[in-house]
Formats: C-alpha cells, structure tokens, sequence
C-alpha cells in the first residue's frame, strides 16, 4: 500500500529481456556502424547513475539501439526521455518501451549530429549559466565512430551556449573507446595529453567514472569502454572564442613528439614565420623546448590570449591555413616538374 502524500516510484511492467528483443526483431550489430550491444542491465544502471539524480528529470538517449540503458533511465524515475536514434530496426523495440511507459518517451529518427538540440526540451527548465545546472540530462552508450566529432560539436555548443547547452549548463554521461576516455582526462606530462584533453577540460569538469570491460558487449569489441561524465563550467578557463582555442591547439599537437614551437610555428605564414613564432612565445612565457603534452592549462591560455593579440593587429593571421598552404605548394611544385623536360641520366647524378 503506498504511503499517502508519496508518489510510488515509476516501476516498468514485466518486458522481453534485451536478448529477447534482439532475437525478436532479427537485431544484429552493424560493423560499418561501430554498433556494440551492452545487455547487462546492472551496467546499464551503473551507467545511469554516474548521471545523477534523474528523478523527475528530463533525458536524451543518443543511441538507445536495443533499449538496455533506456529501461535503466526509466527506472530512474525520470519526468521525459527524448530518444534520438538513426537506425530504423531499432525503432519498434523503443516503441514497446515507449507503450510501457505511457507518456514518458518520444522516439526521433535521426542523427544526433544534425538533430537540433536547441527545441530538445520544454523552456521552463532553462537555468542561467552561472546557477546549477538545469535538469536536463544526455546520456548514450556512443558508436565509435561518432563518439569524437559528436563530443567536438557539443564542447562547440558549450563554449558558445547554443544547442544543448541554451538551457544552461547541461550534465552529460557518455560511452568511449577507454583510449579516447583517457585522452579527454590526461593531465600535462601524461602520454595520453592530446587535443581532446585541453578542449574538453578548459570547458568542463570531466571525470573517468569507471571502464566497461569489451566482453560485457556484444559483439565485443577490441577495446575497453570507459563511462565519461561531463559538467561545463561556468567560466571557461581560456576565455577566447572555440575556433581560435581550437586552432591554435590544434596546431601545438600537430608535431606531437616534437618541441612545442614546431607546431606552433605553423600558426603563421611562411614569410616571418620564425620571428612570429618567438614573438608569441615569449610574450605567452612558454618553454620552445617542451613537448606538446608537457603544456598546462595556462601554458594554452597565454598562447591563445597572445595569438589573439596579433590576430587583432594583423586579421590575415587567423584565416592563414597551414595545411592548405603546404597543399598549394605541393601542387604548384608538382606542376612545375611536368613542364620541366625529363633530365637526362647525366644530369640526375649531377
């Protein structure tokens, strides 16, 4: 008998397992796809409750494919769960789910990548960015090979408070490859300290919360999966827009096991390249002798903020490309030994 003035806690009817749901619809995982299938449902509960309290919260799914971190949202008791999934042989079994929980699901077929977050949940839930943040919640067990340029995307949204990130400063709870897992947590000096670490923890608090070994997945992969939960902060700790941060960090691990200066040096135009290079290290007060993943947090900032300076004072500066540079020389180069006649024997070995 529940207890008066209480609201009985949200309990799902008895349902097929995941294994028979699988087995019901002919679901098999698609390689091409980077799909893995976690059936163990105190993983998948594991997995919700890095999230938080979900409690009358509202959820995205990315990914939900066969349901097992679905039934652990739902039995989290939460107000909505927005399901975003793009392959259409998943659809009918998040439907028995959704007519299990009358109500509480809203099914998207789509892609994450291009779904507009920004009309994702209802307004009132909005919070200012310096306040906790709203309840609104993201979690998803991630493919592969959308992992990383989804969590680029939505670091974008963060810096800028668009997409997800226009009801304040949404909590997010993601699978990765344990490897990537370690890149976005790396601190300076660590090997794994890479591109993904700075532009995730200059943004946000991120924590390893625990690794999923590869057999609890089917079918396993190669790999380990690690749980990542994200929580932005309210001030970034480098206070310049995404595309410059980006670039800018980008380029100092473009020579990842070089000195430091030598990818920052393709920050800049070949003519007053080196004078550049050394203007903008001493003024960040940066050791050209560190490698990359050597650089902290600050070391970044000073670069960025300095950069920034010169690109005020010289706007060609941010549009100049490394990479498209070197392919233009590349081609210009290799056009020029076409026109050229062949040399003959006697001229190569001259």
């Amino acid at each position: 008998m529940a207890v008066p003035g209480k609201v009985a806690a949200f309990r799902l009817p008895p349902l097929p397992t995941i294994g028979d749901i699988i087995k019901l619809y002919r679901l098999k995982a698609q390689k091409q796809l980077s799909q893995n299938f976690l059936l163990d449902l105190r993983l998948t509960d594991k997995i919700v409750r890095q999230a938080g309290e979900l409690k009358n919260a509202h959820v995205c799914e990315v990914g939900p494919g066969p349901g097992g971190i679905t039934r652990s949202i739902l039995s989290a008791g939460v107000e909505q769960l927005l399901l975003i999934e793009k392959d259409p042989r998943f659809i009918p079994g998040l439907q028995m789910l959704s007519e299990a929980a009358p109500g509480k699901v809203r099914i998207v077929h789509g892609d994450i990548l291009t779904y507009k977050m920004e009309k994702a949940f209802p307004k009132h839930l909005t919070k200012n960015w310096e306040d906790e943040p709203p309840d609104i919640h993201i979690i998803g067990n991630l493919p592969f090979s959308v992992s990383t340029p989804l969590i680029i995307k939505w670091l974008e949204n963060v810096s800028k408070k668009d997409g997800p990130f226009i009801y304040g400063r949404t909590q997010m709870t993601l699978t990765f490859q344990k490897e990537v897992a370690e890149r976005l947590t790396a601190n300076p000096g660590s090997k794994q300290r890479s591109r993904l670490s700075i532009m995730s923890q200059h943004l946000c608090t991120v924590e390893n919360c625990f690794v999923i070994p590869g057999q609890a997945f089917v079918p396993k992969p190669e790999v380990d999966v690690a749980v990542v939960h994200f929580t932005p902060l309210v001030q970034p700790k480098i206070e310049q827009p995404f595309e410059l941060v980006e670039k800018v960090v980008r380029s100092v691990f473009q020579f990842r096991r070089k000195y430091c200066f030598r990818g920052i040096e393709t920050l800049f135009p070949e003519s007053g390249r080196l004078k550049r290079t050394e203007q903008l290290m001493m003024t960040a007060n940066v050791d050209p002798t560190l490698r990359p993943f050597q650089l902290s947090m600050s070391h970044f900032r000073n670069l960025c903020n300095t950069y920034r300076k010169m690109c005020n004072e010289d706007p060609s500066l941010f549009v100049y490309n490394y990479r498209e540079d070197l392919k233009q020389k590349k081609k210009t180069n290799s056009l020029k030994s076409t026109s050229q006649p062949e040399q003959t024997e006697e001229e190569e070995q001259l």
